[in-house]
């Protein structure tokens, strides 16, 4: 037996049904069409959400809201929570998602100020808030912005 001589098992697959191919073939003349009429016409597809001429679906639906194309999502990270890591450690994206912290940061990270930092840290995010900045310092660290396209 060569590889050219192989066969799918009997059964397994079965023909394409070749329509309009003549009366004995059972599917001829019309090829299941019918007579006449819009479905019978070749190019007869029509438009996608159609309703024969009734007020489509996606146009009865009430529309509420903008989205902003321009927005970013940004995830909010809080002061205290950078506790977990060890004093005078460097603290980007990258030890953040080790850590557990951050799972994926989306448009960019932000350190918000909401607790106490008891270590000494450089933290290298996109954003800081203002008392996030003050926290850090105080606690003998430094904050640092990083562009989100920087690696």
């Amino acid at each position: 037996m060569r590889l050219g001589e192989t066969k799918p098992a009997e059964g397994s697959t079965t023909k394409g049904w070749r329509r309009g191919r003549g009366h004995g073939s059972g599917n001829g003349k019309t090829a299941g069409r019918g007579h006449k009429g819009q479905r019978s016409r070749s190019g007869s597809g029509g438009k996608v959400g159609f309703e024969g001429g009734q007020m489509p679906l996606y146009r009865r639906l009430p529309k509420r809201g903008f989205t902003c194309r321009n927005s970013k999502e940004i995830v909010a990270i809080n002061v205290a929570l950078l506790n977990v890591f060890d004093d005078n450690a460097v603290v980007d994206i990258d030890a953040l998602k080790q850590k557990g912290l951050l799972s994926n940061p989306r448009d960019g990270v932000k350190i918000l100020g909401n607790g106490d930092l008891k270590k000494k840290l450089t933290v290298k995010v996109n954003h800081f808030s203002e008392s996030a900045v003050e926290k850090i310092n105080a606690a003998g660290g430094k904050a640092e912005v990083v562009s989100k396209y920087s690696k």
